[in-house]
């Protein structure tokens, strides 16, 4: 499980955002009160729109089938992202839920049901995502209009 109830590094957590196409969109993640908060402000300009944060995990044991996450949300969609590798490509799976604005979730989906996808595109062959696969762990969030967001994240959690 990564939660954030301790002296949590966060060090381990890396931003992406759209600047890596030349975006203007900037994510922050931020330790408060037992959560991390991952917010910012998404940018249209120069073809932007999305901000991402993740971190890499541990391997995982084999038969895990669920993630569960504690979050607060502003009524924004948001992926669970995980990323495998596969014949040396990285792989992306990916999973959106919509938060209800102020107000605390659990959410749990099953692993077999995450997409797979590659640079925004949608992979229908891939193979099903496996708990054991998994070497990363983050959030995305995407909009076609500017403007902020914020998600504070309790924890996460692989059963």
């Amino acid at each position: 499980m990564i939660d954030f109830t301790g002296q949590h590094n966060l060090e381990n957590w890396r931003i992406t955002n759209d600047g890596v196409m030349g975006g203007k969109s900037q994510g922050h993640f931020s330790l408060q009160k037992n959560k991390a908060v991952f917010e910012g402000n998404i940018s249209l300009d120069n073809n932007g729109g999305f901000s991402s944060v993740f971190r890499s995990i541990e391997p995982l044991s084999k038969g895990l089938k669920t993630v569960t996450i504690n979050v607060f949300g502003d009524g924004l969609t948001y992926q669970l992202r995980t990323t495998v590798m596969l014949d040396g490509y990285r792989l992306a799976y990916k999973q959106s839920f919509t938060t209800v604005a102020g107000q605390h979730e659990e959410l749990s989906f099953t692993l077999a049901n995450f997409q797979a996808s590659f640079r925004g595109r949608h992979i229908p062959n891939a193979p099903t995502l496996l708990a054991e696969n998994i070497i990363e762990v983050g959030f995305l969030v995407t909009r076609k209009d500017a403007g902020p967001f914020s998600l504070a994240i309790a924890n996460v959690a692989f059963k």
